[in-house]
């Protein structure tokens, strides 16, 4: 007979296990698959990112693409917007990596008081819009609601800094992905809830990266 210690184990683990696939019970495969695959490709997308590799922009591109479609499936109006968003940097990345100052692709700097402001306007305006789009839908009825706008202005401004390859994006990653992960979870997408998890933990590991490769490149030859 299993202790009553044993017991509470199981039952905890079944617990977990339900709260992760229940949202799933109804969901076709189709849809299911779909959420795998836009946040393999976003996990993706975030270990280019940390090695400074231009392909962050097109494997992202297809993963935001695919959540587009996932989150307004879900009535995740701010998730869309902040998709949409990633869309249009990424095209705005991918140019900005591209283009060479002189012999030399654009390098990793920090933030000056001018990259500051920007990214502070562009939090603050764009939450102001997904409240907006938001009520319009008469949606903004859910404290998820909240935490969407927050975390759409957060991610707006970082995704901008990682464009312009400021080192500081990587601090805007990480406040917004620990903010996700139970978000996600309780929305009902456990895959992408994993994906913010593991986006924390590359967030925190590209910081690192980027902060040592601008050292290097900052040093004298």
């Amino acid at each position: 007979m299993p202790s009553q210690r044993e017991a509470n184990t199981a039952k905890n683990m079944q617990d977990l296990i339900d709260f992760f696939l229940k949202p799933y019970q109804n969901a076709f495969f189709f849809d299911i698959g779909l959420e795998i695959a836009g946040a393999f490709f976003g996990v993706i997308s975030v270990l280019f990112a940390k090695k400074e590799n231009i392909w962050v922009y097109p494997t992202g591109l297809v993963s935001t693409g695919i959540y587009v479609f996932v989150c307004f499936q879900h009535s995740l109006y701010g998730d869309v917007l902040i998709n949409l968003y990633y869309s249009l940097m990424s095209l705005y990345g991918w140019f900005v990596w591209s283009k060479k100052t002189g012999d030399h692709p654009l390098a990793i700097s920090k933030c000056n008081a001018s990259d500051w402001q920007k990214a502070g306007w562009i939090f603050l305006f764009t939450g102001v819009l997904v409240m907006v789009v938001y009520l319009y839908a008469g949606k903004f009825d859910r404290w998820t609601d909240f935490f969407d706008t927050f975390t759409t202005g957060i991610f707006f401004a970082g995704m901008w800094l990682m464009a312009n390859k400021k080192v500081e994006n990587w601090m805007f990653w990480l406040v917004g992905n620990a903010i996700s992960i139970p978000l996600y979870f309780y929305k009902g997408l456990g895959f992408s809830g994993i994906q913010f998890a593991l986006f924390f933990l590359l967030a925190y590991r590209g910081h690192q990266a980027w902060k040592k490769r601008m050292t290097q490149t900052a040093l004298p030859t």
